[in-house]
């Protein structure tokens, strides 16, 4: 099939698409349907096509992807699919983003609008009569993109006779790096809108109490409270109040692990940023937009060359806050 006979080659790294959307647009998938290779993309069947095996019991050394010029070139789609799996990984962005958007350059600017909830209440226009406006206009400053990362540092010969599957991991731990790096970013810029509101505490108590989660989705307004953030001091907190230890929270956290509140939002924990004291509540549908250049960038021409010293891996993303009014922080300002 056409999958064995493509060229390989660092060409495949810069044409402004993925390395597997390169190969996609050479080798497309819907080429195998019906075929034993439904179901795998271009990249997994250039695995196939070298003999490849990445993970489990009987997976290979990495030396292996450097038997030829053509398979070595797969080693850098291969770091950054497994850095990329440790992003996944108990990633909180999943949970407190709302939409992201992938743009080609370094300088984006979001847009805002003047709608409020009072404006969201539908009108009652009379014949002829002034419809109400909504104005959607571009943000008057840029989302500041940063770049997170780390730089891999091992010669090839510590690594060449490692199996894949435990190098993956090591890479995941890089991925999980990056992952935090970002978490903190987009909290802080929800930490220090000067947009979003604070909702003193309504009981005089130092810990939080169901009382005070009340307050917090009062003053949501008719936002939803879907999600709240804290740290893990506010998270015992919560985890000792009677309602939350009812039959039904205890059974799904006994469970799965997952905490939900009586209010129904589901509780984030994160310590990749201090909260001061405070907790952070919001309607994950309309709060925060994550801007990316690029997925996982890797020095794609030294991995594939086997200089793996100082090569670096990193993501370059930002945050925007789409509706301020879509987030509120539980606590004393600060």
């Amino acid at each position: 099939m056409a999958y064995d006979n493509i060229r390989l080659e660092k060409g495949l790294y810069t044409t402004g698409k993925s390395f597997t959307g390169a190969l996609e647009e050479l080798d497309p998938s819907d080429n195998y349907l019906g075929t034993e290779l439904e179901g795998l993309d271009a990249y997994q069947r250039q695995l196939k096509r070298f003999d490849i095996k990445v993970s489990g019991s009987g997976s290979d050394c990495v030396g292996k992807f450097f038997q030829t010029s053509d398979s070595a070139a797969l080693f850098p789609e291969y770091v950054s699919r497994a850095v990329r799996q440790g992003m996944e990984q108990d990633n909180i962005l999943d949970k407190i983003v709302t939409t992201t958007t992938d743009i080609d350059a370094l300088d984006y600017r979001g847009i805002t609008s003047d709608i409020n909830n009072d404006a969201l209440l539908p009108a009652d226009i009379g014949e002829g009569a002034f419809i109400p406006e909504a104005h959607i206009k571009l943000k008057e400053t840029l989302t500041p993109l940063k770049k997170r990362g780390r730089m891999l540092v091992a010669s090839y010969e510590a690594v060449k006779f490692q199996k894949l599957d435990l190098f993956t991991v090591v890479l995941a731990q890089i991925g999980n790096a990056i992952a935090a790096a970002q978490a903190e970013d987009a909290l802080t810029v929800i930490k220090e809108s000067e947009e979003v509101k604070y909702i003193n505490k309504p009981s005089t108590s130092t810990k939080y109490s169901y009382t005070d989660l009340l307050g917090l989705w009062e003053g949501m307004g008719d936002y939803r409270l879907t999600t709240l953030v804290c740290n893990t001091k506010e998270l015992k907190d919560l985890l000792n109040i009677t309602e939350f230890r009812d039959a039904a929270a205890g059974l799904n956290f006994h469970s799965t692990g997952q905490m939900i509140t009586p209010l129904g939002a589901e509780v984030v924990k994160s310590n990749h940023i201090d909260l001061n004291g405070t907790i952070l509540g919001m309607d994950n549908r309309y709060a925060l937009e994550k801007v990316q250049a690029g997925g996982i960038l890797t020095d794609f021409d030294k991995l594939i060359d086997r200089q793996l010293e100082r090569a670096a891996i990193t993501a370059i993303a930002g945050f925007s806050l789409i509706d301020s009014n879509a987030c509120a922080i539980l606590g004393p300002a600060h």
